[in-house]
């Protein structure tokens, strides 16, 4: 602030202090770290700067200073160096542990052992300069305290016994030459040469006696001490004052240095001793000095010595009376008087200058005359040159002069000035705060402004406290408090042009006006000061109007003991609403916050001369009032009136509701919190009474009856005679009957009536009685209105009384018809059906009858033929009703009759007896049959049934015929006996789990119990040996042969050659064929070959002599034809969610001969599938079989046929036909539950396939992946498919069964695949996105001359990474302005047939997994883009947008997204924006009025072409078709054309357009200036006007033709 900058001293404090404001800190007095920014001796935390006292308030005001105390930073430092500060430091006892376990094998260990010596070294050498450096400055202070102790000790010598009184500051300190600054720069610490930047004195004067600083005349204090005080002031003060008299201002920072208790206490103790040496002293130099009167040099004096600048020929007390004279004779303006020298300058002025800096000015003294006299030694024309130098101790302004001593009388005086313009602020000298209310705060906001050349710095404070003892105490942080003001800041700074806020608090405590001084002190020694002023105000409302005037209380009416004003509502309805307007006026002169609260009363009756203890009133807010006001807060303006509306609303039917208004409740502040406060009280009552309403007639009863169906009218009246409007609603009766009222709803005034319209439609027949109610809005009981009427259904009748059906033959089927009538008008729904009753009597629930139509609707007066058909189950004789059923009518009944009878024929003799009959001789006899009833009979003899029929053989003629009624017929019986032979059956069983393709083998044990020899073949019936036919006419010894060549063979090759039959079984017998001699047992080997499942039975015969000896069954049952079905796992791998089929083709071969069909199923395997067991349910065929097209065929009973070849000895062939097979017609199956039944997501082609025996087929199964949701990101989909074996007619009854279908075990392919999205990772250059922002003067090239471009192209680079496991398919879909312009040509599948389809299509590009793409995206800036600024809305592209700034900015904004389509149609977006920055265009003006002007005279004008854009633009302007006046120009523009830079910051660039006019003749003229551009700016247009005139003293020069 202009203080030069000194160290600080107190008693346990040392401040150093920056003169720029910056680089405070502090250090303890007492030994220890922290020193002058020392690091502390613990090596965990750091130094805390703590701000001491500020010596003077010019450096306060400098910087911005905050107080700094100690805090806790370690989560700072802890999230800043992370592990070196968190992890636990080594402590003394471990290091000491580390360095003895040093010496260990363990190479880490002893490196790092190594290590932390060397830093324990380096942390002792740290310590150790850190304890030289603090007691270096340890030392210095001390020194420092020595020297400033002695040099008081002389200004106390000086000032004598009044130095006490000063309260002068310390003096300067001699820190900063004793304390070692190298050394505090060695070690990185600040220094006070770093910080104390006033230079050294330019000359060294000798050492001597100086005048004291406390003794000079500050400004301030010559300023503000009065000449009264002057006279009041001690005579030990008086000569102070003569002294510095003549001497310079002082600055503000003598006033400023701080007296510390240490200080003054010092100067206590010191006083007393060197009281007497100073007294002795000053005597005796004022002797030596009265006694000799010799005049000392000045330039012995110290540069600030008091006694400076004196002559050393003229005494001082004849310069001061030369001084004196000199001044008289200026006033007199006596010039007799002829200078020898000139001075140039004639004044030295120094206008800038700062605190501490040094300015240096020359000055020449010019000889005018001879000197001394006429023939002097000193010519004229001589110069002398001498410099001045100025160091500025405070801003103000200084005077003094150079006096200049010569032989003349009149000695030479050259003023010196230093003044500096001083700040000049915008505050005014009154601030009026206004009003406020008594208890309130309102803060006044004033802009201060510096409007000077000069940076300032200011002090505001209370006027008492000027002057103050010193600045620290009067620098506050907060508001400067005045009651009832303050002002906030206290301190600030201002530079040239530079504003602040100054904010002025005013909190009236009493309703009063307040008046407060406040004084500003400038840094430049300027005061001034600022009066606040203020009106303290009390809240005062009335209540100046309601409408219908104020209620006054009755007689012993309940009232409220506060309530001032009290208004009273007239009886209203439930929910009605009446309003009364309010008129308030607010009295005060300050704007009151209100809100409006309703509160519970405290009633009480009116008794005279008692008052309310307003003490014990409780204020309970009603929630549930009827009343409201609006509106419910606001603002009420100072000294304005303003309205309310009062609103009553009950809910319920009261008969009194009183209710109490507060209002309103003002919020004002004091000590910073928000006070209510009553400042009106109205009480409001008003009272609510029920709807009276009245029905006309109260009741509708409707005489005779009526149709159901047709609608039945009546009219009836409702009167409202209540209070307010009603809203009533009739009810609707649906459910039986119809009953409306119109209009169903609606609003009836009051006092006034409404007419209704009852209709009625019955549905039922039958008598209504019904009380329809209408609901009134707000209204508890409705209004009942009742009605009575009747209604009849309709009538049907049947044109026969009763119907008889006659006999009939059971089994047979009787059909009669009749017809029913309707004999009414209105259409009838009827149904006939068999009386329940009757066939409850027969125990039947279902009917024999037919009735068709049994139900439907007959119109009105219409006819239904209804027919009757009865189907007879059983012989009886039938008397039932038939029951005619109408809707809504009465029915009717129709009897009806019928006998039933079945045909009966019987034998005359039940019994035939042949008494003699003979071994294959016919017998014959005769017998007759009688048909017993009236009806035909038809009659078929059987097959002969008994235990000794397969021993006869039966024939009837004849065998069958036709019995008329009771007719008798005979017949004839034919029987012959026959001989049975009865072998012993034996059975030879091979198991029943035979694998697939095992040979097993058994042994028949022949036997002969007689004692004849005799040949016997063995050979079954069914399945032959492939042999048999080749060697039945071989000899013995050729079938040997054979047998032993196959024997030869492999088993394999041998068991395909058995088995090449085809039959899936064979049956090799060893021997089959010998001589069984008399006794002899022999073993035969029996050996069973298959390649087929299934189960077999066959018959093995053998013939000994020609006898048939043995029948016996071979048993093979062979389950699970492959004992393996299980296949290797099926993989598909891992594929994109949504994306095409995958295919996988698998071969099956059949290793049987037989033709399998393969029935497909698809289960996918679920996670959490709980089940068990499935329970199967089928419906003929699981697995019927399909034809070419997937249709099932008719699945029938087939019959089979097998034929048997004997070689018995007469060579029949038999033909065994068995029965047809019976069909299942419902199956149910329970099995293990493995899977859900699904068609996808995998499928297999075809369904259904058969692979013919001993061949192979594929099958295709299909993968199809489904769309995932997004919040899946990878699914496992698991699944099996079974194929079910079926045979189609490869079971031969009794002889082959072969399991198929769900018997059989399926064929099963477990199937895995799995699921991922189609995601790319998409990598853009810049984190913003693909934000293109471009210009549209990127079209203009850098030479515009060439002319404009088509296309700008500005391009961004765009990675796509596939991270997934998949080939990625895809294709890049971006529409104009943008464009892809490369990507890589190697990661494209091109399947384009044509060139056309090339262009017309996309690209499809494929990235394999973990690999990437660089795709390089366009904006292509053209000049049509340019044009869609100034489309209307409709035609605009999707995405556009125009964007419009405050500060005229124009952006043209393209929104699109980049679609990345993938293969299975999933698209992903990546928006792509651009912004096009167009030129903006504005005119100054538009219109330029030259009025007028003389003819021939050009007159000019300028107007501004701005650009608001940060676009160049390139424009040019055009003018419109002028008239000409002999071809002369009248209009002109310059320049035409040019470039407007783009806007850089706020201030738009601009382009001086000059508009020349020159009129041709006395006519006015007007044209138009288009300013047009070639980036589709739009034109702005330039309207020009003028008119020429003649002067008069001029001749009208001639014109060819007349100007318009």
């Amino acid at each position: 602030m202009g203080c030069r900058p000194q160290p600080f001293k107190s008693a346990s404090t040392i401040t150093w202090r920056r003169e720029s404001g910056e680089g405070l800190c502090e250090g303890r007095g007492s030994p220890g770290r922290g020193v002058m920014g020392l690091p502390p001796s613990s090596p965990s935390g750091p130094f805390a700067c703590i701000q001491g006292s500020l010596p003077i308030l010019s450096q306060a005001l400098s910087a911005n200073i905050l107080l700094f105390f100690p805090q806790d930073i370690s989560h700072l430092l802890a999230s800043t160096f992370e592990d070196l500060y968190t992890k636990d430091v080594f402590g003394v006892e471990m290091e000491t542990n580390w360095i003895k376990s040093q010496g260990q094998d363990n190479v880490y260990h002893e490196s790092f052992t190594e290590e932390l010596q060397k830093l324990l070294a380096e942390y002792k050498c740290r310590l150790t300069e850190a304890d030289i450096v603090e007691e270096n400055i340890i030392q210095a202070q001390n020194r420092a305290k020595a020297e400033e102790e002695r040099a008081l000790n002389v200004l106390k010598a000086d000032a004598g016994k009044d130095f006490d009184k000063m309260g002068l500051p310390p003096v300067a300190s001699s820190f900063r030459w004793i304390v070692d600054n190298e050394l505090l720069r060695k070690n990185h610490l600040i220094c006070p040469d770093d910080y104390i930047t006033d230079k050294l004195p330019v000359t060294r004067a000798p050492k001597g006696k100086s005048e004291p600083g406390y003794i000079k005349e500050t400004f301030s204090f010559k300023q503000h001490v009065s000449s009264g005080s002057r006279d009041q002031m001690p005579a030990e003060v008086a000569h102070l004052q003569t002294i510095s008299g003549s001497l310079s201002n002082v600055s503000l920072c003598t006033l400023t240095h701080p007296s510390t208790p240490d200080t003054s206490h010092q100067t206590k103790k010191t006083n007393s001793k060197y009281k007497a040496e100073g007294e002795s002293e000053r005597a005796y130099l004022a002797k030596l000095e009265k006694k000799q009167n010799y005049l000392k040099n000045p330039r012995f004096f110290p540069p600030n010595a008091l006694h400076g600048g004196k002559s050393l020929v003229i005494s001082q007390e004849k310069v001061a009376q030369t001084i004196a004279r000199r001044k008289a004779e200026d006033n007199k303006g006596d010039t007799s008087f002829i200078p020898v020298f000139l001075a140039n300058p004639p004044t030295v002025l120094f206008s800038d200058y700062e605190v501490g800096q040094v300015y240096e000015v020359r000055t020449y003294l010019f000889v005018e005359r001879k000197f001394p006299g006429k023939g002097g030694m000193i010519a004229p024309g001589m110069t002398c040159q001498y410099t001045v130098q100025f160091i500025p101790e405070y801003l103000g302004d200084y005077e003094d002069c150079i006096l200049v001593e010569t032989q003349v009388s009149e000695p030479l005086l050259i003023p010196i000035q230093a003044k500096r313009p001083p700040p000049v602020l915008t505050l005014p000298r009154i601030i009026d705060c206004g009003s406020c209310l008594v208890g309130g705060i309102k803060v006044t906001m004033i802009l201060c402004r510096n409007e000077g050349i000069s940076t300032g710095k200011f002090c505001i404070m209370p006027k008492k406290a000027w002057p103050p003892p010193n600045f620290r105490s009067v620098a506050t942080v907060g508001f400067v408090i005045q009651d009832p003001f303050g002002i906030h800041p206290a301190v600030f700074e201002l530079a040239p042009g530079q504003s602040t806020t100054v904010e002025v608090m005013f909190f009236p405590s009493v309703p009063e006006v307040s008046q407060q001084t406040y004084t500003i002190v400038c840094d430049n020694c300027q005061v001034n000061d600022v009066t606040v002023t203020g009106v303290g105000q009390l809240i005062a409302l009335e209540l100046l109007f309601v409408t219908g005037g104020e209620s006054k209380h009755e007689p012993g009416e309940v009232t409220d003991v506060t309530a001032q004003h009290l208004i009273r509502f007239d009886p209203q309805n439930p929910h009605a609403t009446e309003e009364k307007k309010l008129v308030i006026r607010n009295s005060t002169h300050v704007e009151l916050p209100f809100y409006w609260q309703i509160i519970k009363p405290n009633l009480k009756p009116s008794i005279p001369e008692e008052t309310a203890d307003f003490m014990k009133l409780k204020y309970n807010r009603d929630t549930e009032s009827a009343f409201s006001l609006n509106p419910e807060q606001g603002v009420l303006l100072p000294d304005a009136e303003h309205e309310f509306i009062l609103t009553y609303t009950p809910q319920e039917v009261w008969l009194v509701i009183p209710s109490y208004l507060q209002t309103p409740a003002v919020y004002f502040y004091a000590s910073h919190k928000v006070l209510d406060v009553i400042a009106l009280e109205i009480e409001v009552k008003g009272s609510t009474e029920p709807f009276h309403l009245l029905l006309e007639p109260y009741a509708i009863i409707i005489p005779g009856e009526n149709f159901i169906g047709v609608n039945v009218r009546k009219t009836f009246k409702m009167w409202n005679n209540s209070k307010s409007l009603i809203k009533y609603t009739w009810e609707k009766t649906m459910p039986c009957d119809i009953m409306e009222v119109e209009p169903h709803t609606g609003t009836i005034d009051m006092n006034n009536c409404c007419e209704f319209e009852l209709a009625i439609t019955g549905s039922k027949p039958g008598c209504i009685s019904h009380n329809l109610q209408c609901k009134i809005e707000h209204c508890l009981e409705p209004v009942v209105l009742h009605v009575e009427a009747a209604f009849k259904g309709p009538l049907l009748c049947i044109d026969v009384p009763s119907l008889w059906l006659g006999l009939t033959k059971q089994g047979e089927s009787v059909l009669r018809t009749f017809e029913i009538k309707n004999l009414c008008q209105l259409p009838a729904q009827w149904r006939m059906q068999e009386s329940q009753v009757c066939l409850a009597e027969r125990n039947e629930e279902v009917s024999p009858f037919t009735i068709q139509p049994s139900a439907g609707e007959i119109p009105p007066l219409g006819i239904c033929s209804v027919s009757v058909q009865f189907t007879s189950l059983l012989c009886q004789r039938l008397q039932t009703v038939l029951e005619l059923e109408v809707e809504n009518g009465e029915g009717s009944h129709l009897p009806v009759f019928v006998e039933v009878q079945t045909p009966q024929v019987c034998l005359i003799s039940s019994h035939l007896v042949f008494t003699e009959i003979y071994t294959g001789v016919p017998a014959k006899a005769t017998s007759k049959l009688f048909n017993q009833t009236l009806l035909p009979a038809k009659y078929l003899w059987g097959k002969l049934i008994g235990s000794q029929a397969a021993f006869c053989s039966v024939t009837v003629f004849p065998a069958s015929g036709t019995l008329g009624p009771n007719e008798e017929k005979e017949f004839c019986v034919d029987d012959e006996r026959q001989m049975l032979q009865s072998p012993c059956d034996l059975l030879l069983d091979f198991g029943s789990e035979v694998a697939f393709k095992d040979i097993v083998k058994r042994q028949l044990i022949l036997t002969n119990h007689t004692g004849i020899t005799g040949f016997f073949p063995l050979k079954p019936f069914y399945i032959p040996f492939p042999l048999w036919k080749a060697t039945a006419q071989l000899t013995l010894f050729h079938f040997l042969k054979i047998h032993q060549t196959l024997l030869c063979y492999a088993p394999s090759e041998f068991a395909a050659a058995v088995l090449s039959h085809g039959k899936g079984v064979a049956f090799h017998i060893q021997p089959s064929t010998g001589t069984l001699k008399a006794f002899q047992q022999l073993i035969i080997e029996i050996t069973a070959y298959n390649n087929m499942w299934g189960e077999y039975r066959d018959d093995l015969s053998c013939k000994v002599g020609g006898a048939l000896v043995l029948s016996e069954v071979l048993h093979s049952l062979l389950l699970s034809a492959c004992t393996d079905n299980k296949v290797p796992p099926l993989r598909f791998g891992t594929h994109v969610s949504g994306g095409p089929p995958v295919l996988r083709r698998v071969q099956l071969n059949n290793p049987t001969p037989f033709d399998i069909r393969l029935d497909w199923e698809i289960y996918n395997q679920e996670q959490d599938d709980k089940k068990l067991v499935d329970l199967l349910m089928f419906f003929g065929d699981p697995f019927p079989p399909e034809d070419m097209d997937e249709n099932e065929t008719a699945s029938i009973g087939s019959t089979s046929e097998s034929e048997i070849s004997s070689d018995s000895d007469n060579k029949e062939k038999e033909i065994i036909t068995q029965e047809p097979t019976i069909q299942k017609i419902v199956s149910v199956l329970i099995r293990p539950h493995e899977g859900v039944p699904a068609d996808n997501p995998y499928s297999i082609t075809p369904r259904q396939i058969v692979v013919p025996g001993g061949g192979s087929i594929s099958v295709c199964i299909s993968f199809t992946p489904r769309v995932l949701p997004e919040t899946v990101t990878e699914v496992q989909c698991e699944g099996f498919v079974l194929g079910f074996m079926s045979l189609d007619d490869k079971t031969v009854p009794n002889k082959v069964h072969r399991r198929h279908g769900y018997e059989a075990p399926p064929l099963r392919v477990d199937m895995q695949a799995f699921l991922s999205h189609a995601l790319l990772k998409v990598d853009t250059d810049h984190d913003r996105g693909m934000v293109f922002y471009s210009m549209a003067s990127d079209l203009v090239p850098e030479q515009p001359l060439l002319g404009v471009l088509t296309d700008s192209v500005m391009t961004q680079s765009l990675k796509l990474i596939n991270c997934t496991k998949v080939p990625l398919y895809f294709r890049l879909l971006l529409s104009t302005p943008f464009s892809l312009s490369s990507t890589d040509p190697k990661k494209s599948t091109k399947t384009f047939h044509s060139k056309k389809e090339e262009k017309e299509q996309h690209p499809q590009l494929v990235l394999y997994p973990q690999q990437n793409m660089l795709v390089k995206v366009s904006f292509h800036t053209t000049l049509e883009l340019l044009t869609y600024q100034h489309l209307p809305d409709a035609q605009l592209l999707p995405g556009f947008q125009v964007l419009q700034f405050e500060n005229g900015e124009r952006k043209l904004k393209f929104n699109q997204n980049l679609v990345i389509e993938h293969s299975n149609r999933t698209t992903q977006l990546v928006p792509v924006t651009a912004y096009l920055t167009v030129p903006v265009l504005e005119l100054s003006c538009d219109t330029v009025d030259f009025k007028t002007c003389f003819v021939a005279q050009t007159k000019t004008e300028h107007v501004f072409l701005c650009n608001r854009s940060g676009c160049r633009s390139y424009w040019a302007a055009l003018l419109d078709e002028q008239e000409s006046h002999n071809n002369l120009e009248v209009f002109s523009v310059s320049p035409t054309n040019g470039i407007l830079e783009a806007r850089e910051g706020d201030p738009p660039t601009k382009e001086i357009l000059q508009i020349s006019f020159t009129a041709r003749s006395d006519i006015e003229y007007e044209t138009i200036v288009t300013i047009t551009g070639i980036l589709g700016e739009k034109p702005c247009k330039l309207q020009l006007r003028g008119r020429g005139t003649y002067d008069g003293n001029l001749p009208l020069p001639t014109e060819p033709g007349s100007a318009k």
